[in-house]
C-alpha cells in the first residue's frame, strides 16, 4: 500500500487532510493550528511531496522524519504533522479494520465522560448554560469563564477589586445553579497576571472547581508553577503546548495537575498517547483540548478510550453552526448522562461527507486583538 495524494481542505472553520492510498483507504486528519490555518494548509502540501508513494503504515518513522527536517517548528508546522499522523492512524485502523484504539492497546473503558461547552455574553447568559447542561445530562461544564465571552471589538476597563471581586461571584453563581451535581471547570483564556490569578484561584476555592484552566501564559512555566504552588485548585493547562518536551518541562515543576494536550497540535494521536505517558507517571490525568470540528473529537476519543489516567474530554457544542453532522457521519454519540459512546468501526470512525467542502465555505479567522480603554492590548 501506498500514498498517492496528501489533500488539505479548508472548510467552515476548520484544516482537514485527506491521505489517499493506491489500496483505495483514504485516511481524515485534523490541524489544530486555527488562528493560521492557511499556514497550516501550506506545511500539509510540503510534507505531501514527501510521503506521496511511501508507506502509510510506517507511522513513528514518518512522525520523527518530518517533525526533525528543519529543525524549525511552531503551531501551523505541529498542526500540519498533527493532521498527517492522525489521517495515519486512521489508514492504519481501516487497513487492519478495527479502532485506532485496538492498535494503541485495546480499550480501558467503554464510554468518555465529556464537559459541555458553555457560552454567554451576558451573566444571566452564562448561569442559564450551566443549567441547561445539567438538564441535559451532562455532569461537568466547561469553556466557563468567570468573565464574560465579550466581543473583542469593545475596549476593557475594570478595577482591579471589581475584576476579581465579579469573578468570584460568577463562580458562585455557577456553583448555585447547579449544585455539587456538575465540576465546574474554570477557563480564564490566559487573560490574568500571575499575582491575579493567586488572588482569583484563592477566591474560588470554596467552590470547588475541578480545575483552574491556563489562568497565565504558557510562554514561561515558572509562572505557572508559581500560580500552582500558591492555590489550592488543579491547574489545567497544555492547549497551546506543541510538543512532548514542554509538557516535560510544566510536569517536572508540578506547575499543571490536567494536561491539556491538543491531538490535532501535539502530533496527532502519536504525540497525545506520549503526552499521556509522561502524565501517568507523576499521577497526572488528560483532559484533550477540543475546541474543533468532530474530527478532532473522534481522534481525542481514540486516546480516551486507551489510556488509564483520562480525566474528561472537551466536548465543543453550543457553537454548531453549521452543524457538525453536515461535515462527517459517524459522529459520536452522547448518551444523556454525560458520556460520550466509543465508537467501535475502524480508524477513528468518522468520514468526511462528499459535498462537505461545498456546504460548509471556509470562513478565515481574522486578525483581532481585544484593547484596553487606554489603547494598548490585553489577553482575552
Amino acid at each position: 500500500m501506498k500514498i498517492t495524494k496528501v489533500e488539505p481542505l479548508l472548510l467552515d472553520r476548520y484544516l482537514l487532510v485527506q491521505v489517499h492510498t493506491d489500496a483505495g483507504i483514504t485516511g481524515l486528519g485534523e490541524s489544530g493550528a486555527w488562528g493560521y490555518l492557511e499556514a497550516s494548509e501550506a506545511a500539509v502540501q510540503k510534507y505531501g511531496r514527501y510521503l506521496v508513494g511511501k508507506d502509510p503504515l510506517l507511522i513513528e518513522h514518518h512522525w520523527q522524519y518530518m517533525y526533525r527536517f528543519s529543525h524549525f517548528r511552531g503551531s501551523a508546522i505541529m498542526g500540519a504533522l498533527s493532521a498527517i499522523d492522525i489521517a495515519l492512524w486512521d489508514i492504519a485502523g481501516k487497513h487492519f479494520e478495527v479502532p485506532v484504539y485496538q492498535l494503541l492497546g485495546g480499550k480501558v473503558r467503554d464510554r468518555a465522560r465529556v464537559y459541555y461547552h458553555v457560552f454567554g455574553s451576558t451573566r444571566e447568559e452564562l448561569v442559564a448554560g450551566v443549567a441547561d447542561a445539567k438538564r441535559q445530562g451532562f455532569t461537568a461544564v466547561g469553556h466557563l469563564t468567570p468573565f464574560l465571552d465579550s466581543n473583542r471589538e469593545e475596549a476593557y476597563f475594570k478595577t482591579h477589586a471589581d475584576k476579581i471581586a465579579d469573578a468570584i461571584d460568577a463562580v458562585r453563581q455557577y456553583r448555585a445553579a447547579v449544585g455539587n451535581d456538575v465540576d465546574l471547570c474554570i477557563e480564564i483564556h490566559r487573560r490574568m497576571t500571575p499575582t491575579e490569578a493567586v488572588q482569583l484561584g484563592r477566591g474560588i476555592e470554596e467552590f470547588h472547581p475541578y480545575f483552574f484552566e491556563d489562568p497565565v501564559t504558557p510562554d514561561n512555566f515558572d509562572e505557572m508553577e508559581y500560580v500552582a504552588q500558591k492555590i489550592n485548585i488543579p491547574i489545567a493547562t497544555g492547549e497551546r503546548f506543541t510538543s512532548l518536551w514542554e509538557f516535560q518541562m510544566a510536569l517536572q515543576r508540578n506547575a499543571v495537575q490536567y494536561v491539556r494536550p491538543d491531538v490535532c497540535m501535539v502530533g496527532g494521536i502519536s504525540g497525545a498517547k506520549k503526552v499521556a505517558a509522561l502524565a501517568e507517571a507523576q499521577h497526572v490525568k488528560v483532559v484533550p483540548h477540543n475546541p474543533l470540528s468532530p474530527v478532532s473529537t473522534a481522534a481525542c476519543l481514540q486516546i480516551a478510550a486507551c489510556i488509564p489516567n483520562f480525566g474528561l474530554q472537551e466536548y465543543p457544542t453550543g457553537e454548531d453552526v453549521p452543524p457538525k453532522s453536515d461535515l462527517v457521519t459517524g459522529i459520536a454519540e452522547h448518551d444523556g448522562h454525560g458520556y460520550l459512546v466509543l465508537s467501535d468501526r475502524p480508524g477513528i470512525g468518522v468520514e468526511l461527507k462528499p459535498d462537505a467542502v461545498k456546504r460548509c465555505p471556509f470562513t478565515p479567522r481574522e486578525v483581532e486583538t481585544r484593547l484596553d480603554v487606554d489603547g494598548s492590548v490585553i489577553d482575552q
